[in-house]
């Protein structure tokens, strides 16, 4: 895997996820472009960040305007609930998710697609989850935004390969991050997919390497 000289824009960087994707990047030599809601005040000092609400279309155009050159784009952010059972889920629990998970995914590609058009070329990395293949319950809104995550995914290829564009996503089980240990201290983090061996798939995906790869929809479960 090489990634050098590849501009790589990251939404929710400054998660755990984001980190370890950002590190990545970094080692494999390309250029991170960080954008979240809010960062730390000493995160990753040096690099590019950008403060952005991710679902304002306006504000993100205008951040993507100061970039430059974008190679790939990493959609990382999202979110996940725990819900009641999907028949008494109200519609903020509902939008929600569809809010973090969708409409963020659509925001940045309906901004940052037509740059890759003009360029020739481009790749775009999704996060879907492994758990939404079949529903679960309750995780009736959550499982049905990711699935439109996938079939979006699956969508944009069919429509941008020919453009020189790779789209993918990849389907997480649970990752070992601070929030879901404290979320779940019961269970085995062993059993958990790495914050870094997932950043490791991700980032291949926007390597040279992985140019035939288009419209996977890759499981990275680790043990579980």
């Amino acid at each position: 895997m090489n990634l050098d000289g590849k501009r790589i824009l990251i939404t929710g960087a400054a998660g755990g996820l984001g980190r370890a994707v950002t590190e990545i990047v970094k080692q494999q030599g390309g250029t991170a472009l960080l954008m979240d809601l809010d960062f730390p005040h000493d995160f990753a000092r040096g690099l590019e960040k950008h403060t952005v609400d991710i679902t304002d279309r306006s504000a993100v155009r205008q951040a993507v305007s100061a970039m430059g050159r974008i190679d790939a784009l990493f959609n990382l952010a999202g979110g996940f609930h725990m819900g009641p059972e999907s028949h008494d889920l109200d519609d903020d629990g509902w939008d929600r998710m569809f809010q973090l998970n969708v409409e963020t995914l659509r925001t940045m590609v309906s901004v940052v697609v037509p740059l890759m058009k003009q360029q020739g070329r481009g790749c775009v990395v999704n996060i879907g989850a492994l758990g939404a293949l079949q529903g679960q319950a309750n995780l009736g809104a959550y499982c049905a935004a990711k699935s439109v995550v996938m079939r979006l995914t699956e969508s944009l290829s069919g429509e941008l390969r020919n453009e020189g564009i790779n789209v993918n996503a990849v389907l997480p089980s649970i990752i070992d991050t601070p929030a879901n240990r404290e979320a779940m201290p019961d269970a085995d983090p062993g059993l958990w997919v790495s914050p870094y061996d997932l950043a490791n798939v991700i980032c291949f995906l926007a390597s040279d390497q992985a140019r035939a790869i288009h419209g996977a929809l890759l499981p990275v479960r680790g043990l579980s």
